[in-house]
């Protein structure tokens, strides 16, 4: 609705919104990994290790996530001013 397909958001927006998705996902990964943990140490009696553990899985996969979008952004970027420059 906001956005065309394909497309991403420019100008100051686009770095708001870029920036905001990138906090977003590192801190839900975080997030996530640690609950998880937390549940399972109660379920199981392991405490605090899954817990450990899991916040450690989820902070690593909120990074590779952050890291995944950073490169897309990059990648659309590279593109973007290709075309603007009359480069293919």
């Amino acid at each position: 609705m906001f956005f065309q397909k394909g497309k991403q958001p420019s100008g100051t927006w686009g770095v708001i919104l870029n920036a905001t998705t990138i906090g977003l996902q590192l801190v839900t990964a975080t997030f996530i990994g640690l609950a998880t943990g937390y549940f399972l140490d109660k379920w199981l009696g392991t405490k605090p290790w899954l817990t450990l553990v899991m916040l450690i899985l989820g902070v690593v996969a909120g990074f590779k996530s952050v890291y995944e979008e950073v490169k897309r952004i990059q990648e659309y970027e590279r593109k973007d001013s290709g075309q603007h420059s009359g480069k293919d």
